[in-house]
């Protein structure tokens, strides 16, 4: 078994650096076990179960998650295989290719960005099928996406894939020299920066930032999704940066780099815009009407938003396009989850 670190070494932790895992799948009877896919599934895994937990401290219905995540998933899918696709023509449009394999996500290539734009599509379909407030439900996934990001990294480090430029810090990563990916002129034995291991600790600290500034704040609204956007943004325009992966270049920028400034320019936007729109508190999850009336209803951390304010009326009233009915009255059903 290969170990992230070699500080089981008899020579101290200074001459250590990460070694690539010996595998990267493994076969069940007739099927292949990739264990990229498994650290993606982990990443959805986590993050529903962190989403599912803060959404029903706002007061939402247990499990009422599933009934988003049933749209947001399958379209964040989708989103990452045409944003990868469509960032990397050069693969896929040329002479003699086969336009079929613009569809054969197993053999690689999902874009963060691309899963960030589908999800949102499918989290707002689904949002409104549920009854939940969008914006209340991007709050209540921004940390958990960052949770979700930081594990499926684990998978490029399981790909020997997306390392950044060579470096001489004991923590360099070890890249066999029969890779693809392998710079041409380079000695076997170069270290690389483990790009990857950067951006899960870079990832796991913003969980713990973004849940002081939520709370310090009082970011409603959108605001601690636009808190994650910046600070992904932040941290991904860097890391992308040093990789030395091939990348369309625009105006001698990468894209994903361009996509991290933009991100950080959303984040901005949504903050400013939603607390001037929104100064007040979140008077419940739910859109008017489609309120949850469970024997658990309610919001049970300390900071309850439950209590409306004066601000309430003009909250209530951007979700005009929901008129109350007795259709519109009926609570979320769970008879479509999972």
């Amino acid at each position: 078994m290969s170990w992230p670190l070699s500080f089981l070494s008899s020579t101290s932790i200074l001459n250590s650096s990460i070694s690539s895992p010996g595998w990267s799948f493994f076969d069940v009877g007739p099927f292949r076990i990739h264990a990229y896919a498994l650290c993606i599934l982990a990443g959805i895994i986590l993050a529903t179960i962190i989403t599912s937990r803060r959404l029903t401290k706002r007061g939402a219905e247990p499990g009422v998650v599933l009934d988003i995540i049933l749209w947001a998933v399958p379209l964040g899918i989708v989103g990452a295989r045409i944003y990868h696709v469509l960032t990397h023509p050069g693969d896929y449009f040329f002479e003699g290719a086969d336009l079929l394999r613009t569809l054969y996500i197993w053999e690689g290539g999902n874009a963060i960005f691309g899963s960030l734009i589908g999800g949102a599509v499918g989290a707002y379909i689904g949002c409104r099928l549920a009854g939940i407030r969008f914006w209340t439900f991007a709050d209540a996934v921004a940390p958990a996406l960052l949770v979700a990001q930081a594990t499926g990294r684990l998978g490029n480090w399981f790909n020997h894939e997306l390392f950044g430029l060579p470096t001489t810090l004991p923590w360099g990563l070890e890249i066999e020299p029969n890779n693809v990916a392998f710079p041409v002129g380079l000695p076997s034995g170069t270290l690389f920066h483990p790009t990857f291991l950067y951006e899960i600790i870079w990832n796991l600290l913003g969980v713990a930032v973004i849940l002081y500034l939520e709370r310090k704040f009082r970011l409603r609204f959108g605001q601690t999704l636009g808190a994650y956007l910046i600070w992904y943004g932040l941290g991904r325009s860097f890391f992308e940066s040093i990789r030395i992966d091939p990348s369309e270049i625009y105006f001698g920028i990468r894209t994903n780099v361009w996509a991290a400034l933009a991100a950080i320019a959303l984040g901005l936007v949504i903050i400013l815009v939603q607390r001037h729109r929104h100064p007040g508190l979140e008077p419940s999850p739910y859109v008017p009407g489609r309120e949850w009336n469970g024997p658990d209803a309610g919001v049970e951390f300390d900071d309850s938003d439950s209590e409306p304010d004066d601000d309430t009326t003009a909250d209530q009233s951007d979700d005009a396009d929901h008129p109350e009915s007795p259709e519109a009255a009926a609570t979320s059903t769970s008879a479509s989850r999972l």
